[in-house]
C-alpha cells in the first residue's frame, strides 16, 4: 500500500541515543520562535529536562522489553476479541495512565483521589488543577505551585489563535455541530505545527521528534480553551466573545470565556471535569485514534482532530448528555413526586422491560462504582445538595444497580462518570447539551498530547495490526 513499511521495521533509536546531550541541544537550537517570544522558555526547558530524566530512567526497562521479552505472550487473541472490537486485547503501549477494574484510572500510578489531594490548586480552591495533571502525565512528578504558575503563564503565551483561523470559525453555520467546528478549527491550526514544519524542512532527526511533539502539545493544549469558547459563543451567544483573562488558570479561564456563570464554583466544577476526564488509558476511541494517526508521524493537530472526530461518536463522547436527558425524562415522568428508592426501582424495571437502556451505569473495564462519579458526587453534595436533578441522581445511585444486577446480564451495574457530569454542568447554567462533548475534548487534549509526546520519545512505530476475513477467522478457529 504505497509507502507502508514492511512487517520487519528497524527498531527505534534507543532512548539513550535520543536523549544524548548533543541531540537535546541541537533540537533546542532549532525549535521555532513563537509569536513574540523565544522557545523554549525557562518552564518549557524545565519540563523537557524532567521528561528527559524520566525517559533515561525508563530506558533500560524499555530496552529489556523490546530486546529480551519481545516474544513473551500477553494472552490469547480469540475470534470473539476480533469480532468484538478487540476489547481487552493487550496490544497498546500507553505510559501516562492505567485503568484498574477495581480502583479506576491511575495517572502515572496515582489514583484520582490522590491526584485531588496532591495536585496544586487554584487560590482557595479544592480541586487539583488539570494543567497540573498534564505535568504529572508528562513527567511522573507532582509539580510545585511555582511550576504550575509558570506553566499557566506559558499556556497563556501560546493561546493566541491566528486571525485566519478565527475568521474561518466565525464563518461556520451556527447549526453546524460544535464538534464538527472544533475538528475544523484544529485542522485550520495545523499549518502552524512546529513538528510539521520541522519534518517538511528535512532537518529534524528522529531523536528530536519528541521535542517538537512537546512544542505542538503545549500549544494545542493552550489553544483549546479559546477555540472551544469561541465556538460556544458563536453558536449560543451570537458571536459575543469574552476575552481571555491571563490572571486565571487554564481551566478557570475556559470557564470565564464560556460566560454562563461568573462564580468561583463554576470555575471549580470546570476544573474538576477537565481533571477527571484528562486521560483514560490508551485504548478508548479518542486516545487510540490520536495515537494511531500520530503513529504515522502526523502532527498533533492532525492527530487530535482525528481523536476529536472519534469522540464525537454517540458511543464515546455523547454519554453525559444522554444521561442528563434520561434524568430529565425521568423527572418529568415522576410528575412532581419526590423520588424514592421504591419509585425508581419500579421505574428502572419498567424501562428495561420496554427494551430501553438506562444510561450512566456500567463500564467496559470497571467492576465497581467509577471513582470519577464518586468525586463528582462529593462535589455536588458539598455545593448543591438540594438540587432536584442531583437528588434524583442520588436516588438512582441507590435504586438502579440492584435492578441491573438482578438481570444477570450486567457485569458492572454501578454508575460511571457520565451519570453526574451533565447534572453538574447544568447546575451552573451550562445547559447547551450539544456542546458537552466539546468540553470533554478540551479535557482529553491533556492525556492525548502527553501520550503523543511519549510515543515519539519511545520511537514507537506505525501501527499496523493484522485484519482477518470471516473465512480466514473460521479457518483459523478450526485449526
Amino acid at each position: 500500500q504505497g509507502s507502508e513499511p514492511p512487517d520487519l521495521v528497524p527498531p527505534p533509536p534507543p532512548l539513550g541515543a535520543m536523549l544524548s546531550v548533543p541531540a537535546v541541544r541541537g533540537a533546542l537550537g532549532r525549535l521555532p520562535a513563537r509569536r513574540g517570544f523565544s522557545s523554549p522558555s525557562a518552564i518549557v526547558g524545565t519540563l523537557q529536562g524532567k521528561i528527559k530524566a524520566l525517559a533515561e530512567k525508563k530506558g533500560p526497562q524499555f530496552t529489556k522489553l523490546r530486546k529480551e521479552l519481545a516474544n513473551a505472550p500477553l494472552g490469547d487473541v480469540t475470534v470473539g476479541a476480533c469480532i468484538g472490537g478487540a476489547r481487552g486485547v493487550k496490544c497498546i503501549l500507553s505510559e501516562t495512565s492505567l485503568l484498574d477494574p477495581m480502583e479506576g484510572i491511575r495517572y502515572r500510578g496515582r489514583t484520582l483521589d490522590e491526584c485531588m489531594v496532591q495536585l496544586p490548586k487554584a487560590p482557595q480552591g479544592k480541586v487539583g488543577l488539570p494543567e497540573a495533571s498534564l505535568w504529572l502525565l508528562l513527567t511522573d512528578e507532582i509539580p510545585t505551585d511555582a511550576q504550575v504558575k509558570s506553566l499557566i503563564e506559558e499556556l497563556h503565551r501560546r493561546e493566541t489563535i491566528p486571525q485566519h483561523v478565527l475568521q474561518m470559525v466565525d464563518s461556520l453555520p451556527k447549526d453546524m455541530h460544535p464538534m464538527t467546528q472544533l475538528s475544523m478549527g484544529l485542522l485550520a491550526l495545523q499549518p502552524h505545527s512546529a513538528f510539521g514544519q520541522a519534518y517538511r524542512s528535512g532537518n529534524m532527526k528522529k531523536t528530536e521528534y519528541w521535542m517538537y511533539a512537546l512544542e505542538d502539545a503545549l500549544t494545542l493544549v493552550a489553544q483549546m480553551p479559546p477555540l472551544a469558547a469561541r465556538i460556544f459563543r458563536n453558536v449560543y451567544f451570537d458571536g459575543k466573545h469574552i476575552p481571555s483573562d491571563p490572571s486565571l488558570d487554564w481551566a478557570g479561564n475556559y470557564a470565564h470565556m464560556l460566560g454562563v456563570n461568573d462564580t468561583e464554583a463554576f470555575k471549580e466544577v470546570t476544573r474538576l471535569y477537565l481533571m477527571l476526564h484528562a486521560d483514560h488509558e490508551g485504548g478508548n476511541v479518542s486516545a487510540h485514534t490520536t495515537h494511531l494517526v500520530g503513529s504515522a508521524l502526523s502532527d498533533a493537530y492532525y492527530s487530535f482532530s482525528a481523536g476529536v472526530n472519534g469522540l464525537a461518536g454517540p458511543l464515546h463522547g455523547l454519554a453525559n448528555q444522554e444521561c442528563l436527558r434520561w434524568l430529565k425524562e425521568t423527572q418529568k415522568a415522576l410528575g412532581g413526586k419526590e423520588p424514592t428508592v421504591e419509585i425508581l426501582t419500579q421505574y428502572a424495571k419498567d424501562t428495561l422491560a420496554s427494551g430501553k437502556v438506562i444510561p450512566g451505569f456500567g463500564h467496559g473495564v470497571l467492576r465497581k462504582t467509577d471513582p470519577r462519579y464518586v468525586i463528582q458526587r462529593q462535589f455536588a453534595q458539598d455545593h448543591f445538595p438540594e438540587d432536584p436533578l442531583f437528588k434524583l441522581a442520588n436516588v438512582c445511585y441507590k435504586a438502579i444497580p440492584p435492578v441491573l444486577e438482578a438481570t444477570g446480564k450486567v457485569k458492572n451495574p454501578w454508575p460511571n462518570v457520565d451519570a453526574l457530569s451533565g447534572t453538574c454542568m447544568q447546575r451552573y447554567g451550562l445547559n447547551q447539551e450539544d456542546y458537552y462533548t466539546v468540553i470533554f475534548a478540551v479535557s482529553r487534549s491533556l492525556g492525548c498530547m502527553a501520550n503523543l509526546v511519549w510515543s515519539r520519545m519511545m520511537g514507537l512505530p506505525i501501527e499496523r495490526p493484522k485484519s482477518m476475513t470471516l473465512d480466514a477467522l473460521e479457518a483459523a478457529a478450526k485449526k
